[in-house]
């Protein structure tokens, strides 16, 4: 437990930032486990649609700092690679 009031505060903060980073990253999760079965079941309409989707969370995890940004272009990138593959 902190002494100094400034480490009880920034403990609470931690905490509160931890679970929003949390809910970010579960939805990069299953935003990728979607985008993934559907390229498994082979309809590019659908994966198409869930890839934009995939990057537009991916631009907003990045800009709310919970992943670094070239972590999200090389994922951007594998999908797109796999996208194109469908062709």
């Amino acid at each position: 437990m902190p002494n100094i009031p400034s480490a009880a505060k920034r403990a609470r903060q931690n905490i509160r930032l931890r679970a929003a980073n949390q809910a970010v990253t579960s939805t990069i999760r299953n935003t990728r486990r979607k985008l993934f079965e559907a390229f498994d079941a082979g309809d590019k309409a659908v994966c198409e649609k869930l890839y934009r989707e995939y990057t537009s969370v991916l631009d907003r995890a990045v800009k709310k700092g919970v992943i670094l940004r070239n972590q999200a272009a090389r994922r951007k990138s594998r999908s797109a690679h796999r996208l194109a593959a469908m062709a």
